[in-house]
């Protein structure tokens, strides 16, 4: 098929605000895709290309000059090729290479798809076709239940694939999509509240678990083949060997865990989250030592347990990791509840997590059965933008533009991110020397003051409350905002939504 059909699909998703037309506008788009061609396509569509990093950034492509095609005959397959060459390119002389690629595909693009083809290569698709719209829209294609095709995406972790398996497959193939030990999911997420007692009126009888400042792991072990990932499915086994020792160690066969890890002080504090995120670099040292705390089993020995209660989760957890279950007590008293929490900061975690004792695991959901519970308004937003230093920080990029997820597309198109506020305080010169090298290098464009980049960088920033205000899009601003960290183990689409935000809107 040819690229511009799909372009002409990703202008109809971007021309309306409405979720039901751009469901039908890529469904519409799916059921002429050739088979070969379906993975591709989808991860056009939320800008995420089948092959990963590509190894092209701002300055890559800022450099090429490179007249368009006048008529389009460039295909989806053609474009597969190229982002697999792109990949695939390393060592010396690399760069030049990729760059030579580059102008020869370019060179067969129109306009619209030289566009196009820039903002998925620097991951700055704004379509609002995110993966709940695409999913939904794969449904209607296949004439599938949107809940199996949204279940199957979680379980396999793998949007394009489960898009082949709905639109090609039989829906028993679709609904057969399992747990598979070694291939990870999707985690589920937690929601928040200002208080313990707010958390337990809408869980009712929980779970109350330390809220612990680490990493998310998720640890899949099939006999003594043991392997780890990040929130994101990124797969850093070889990275947390103390991890893998552990968990080899249980007394099981099979199991899928959910958890954090962290670095802990010699008095059994956790130390600064930093410590813990410098063991998952490429070339990171082993000084510090990740101990791996869990809160969830998904399955043991040919066991699924994503739809048994929490209860029979913690039961399972406690009886094969004792050691390394997270603390937590279970009950509906917000007293007891709200003893805990004070227990845990006082041992220098962040809080607790209120989850309903008779939950099923929601693999990918961020709904209301889990909800953290901190005594600091902590939130993850995405940077949207940074406005060059003055004075001291002349030189620097130094004001950071936030941007909340809005999930719903109530105040733009759903997936895209809205204007909260700015804040420079909490920047020590090391941050502010490596966001100036690194927001350059995802710069989209720029003004005389300030650089919009593209929005993939979560940060977390504390916050004193949420005030009604008229000068950004959501109606509302940040109160005395500052930066605790960058969350590099977060992906964007986990940041928290705009939604969340009004929700607790102070006059």
């Amino acid at each position: 098929m040819l690229l511009t059909e799909l372009v002409s699909t990703v202008d109809a998703v971007t021309a309306t605000r409405s979720r039901l037309a751009k469901v039908d506008a890529i469904a519409g788009f799916l059921v002429r895709l050739p088979a070969d061609e379906i993975v591709t396509a989808i991860g056009l569509l939320v800008g995420k290309p089948r092959q990963g990093r590509l190894g092209i950034g701002w300055r890559g492509l800022a450099s090429l000059h490179v007249e368009p095609a006048d008529v389009a005959t460039l295909t989806i397959g053609d474009v597969d090729a190229l982002f697999a060459g792109l990949a695939a390119t390393s060592g010396e002389g690399s760069a030049k290479a990729r760059t030579a690629a580059l102008e020869k595909a370019m060179s067969a693009a129109t306009a619209r798809e030289q566009a196009l083809l820039v903002r998925v290569l620097l991951g700055e698709v704004r379509t609002g076709a995110l993966e709940g719209v695409v999913t939904d829209a794969i449904a209607k294609a296949a004439a599938r239940p949107a809940e199996a095709v949204r279940r199957a995406a979680m379980l396999s972790g793998d949007l394009g694939a489960t898009a082949v398996l709905a639109l090609t497959g039989t829906e028993t193939e679709l609904a057969s999509v399992g747990l598979v030990v070694g291939r990870p999911v999707t985690p589920m997420l937690a929601a928040s509240a200002p208080s313990v007692a707010e958390a337990l009126a809408t869980t009712g009888e929980a779970s109350v678990e330390y809220k612990l400042d680490g990493a998310r792991i998720q640890v899949h072990r099939s006999g003594d083949d043991v392997r780890v990932f990040t929130r994101s499915l990124a797969e850093v086994t070889s990275r947390l060997p103390e991890v893998v020792d552990q968990v080899r160690a249980l007394p099981v066969r099979d199991v899928i865990l959910d958890g954090e890890t962290l670095t802990l002080g010699e008095d059994g504090a956790p130390r600064p989250f930093q410590e813990t995120m410098s063991r998952f670099g490429a070339d990171a040292a082993r000084e510090t030592v990740l101990s791996p705390w869990f809160f969830d089993v998904l399955h043991v020995d040919g066991r699924d347990l994503l739809d048994e209660p929490l209860r029979e989760r913690r039961a399972q957890l406690e009886h094969i990791a004792p050691h390394l279950a997270i603390p937590g007590i279970v009950t509906d008293d917000a007293g007891a509840a709200e003893r805990l929490s004070d227990e845990a900061i006082a041992k220098g975690h962040e809080g607790v997590v209120v989850k309903a004792i008779d939950s099923p695991y929601a693999a990918g959901r961020r709904g209301s059965s889990w909800i953290k519970v901190k005594p600091v308004h902590t939130y993850d937003l995405v940077v949207l933008a940074c406005e060059w230093g003055s004075g001291r920080r002349r030189g620097w990029l130094s004001n950071l533009h936030l941007g909340a997820l809005d999930v719903a597309g109530d105040f733009g198109e759903p997936g895209g991110f809205v204007m909260v506020g700015k804040t420079f305080k909490g920047l020590t010169d090391e941050i502010l020397t490596w966001q100036t090298e690194r927001f350059q290098q995802i710069e989209v464009r720029r003004t005389a003051g300030t650089v919009w980049v593209a929005p993939v960088t979560v940060v977390e920033v504390a916050i004193d409350g949420v005030q009604a205000s008229p000068r950004y899009p959501g109606g509302i601003a940040l109160r005395f905002a500052r930066v605790k960290r960058y969350r590099e183990d977060k992906p964007p689409e986990q940041a928290d939504t705009i939604q969340t935000l009004r929700s607790t809107l102070r006059s």
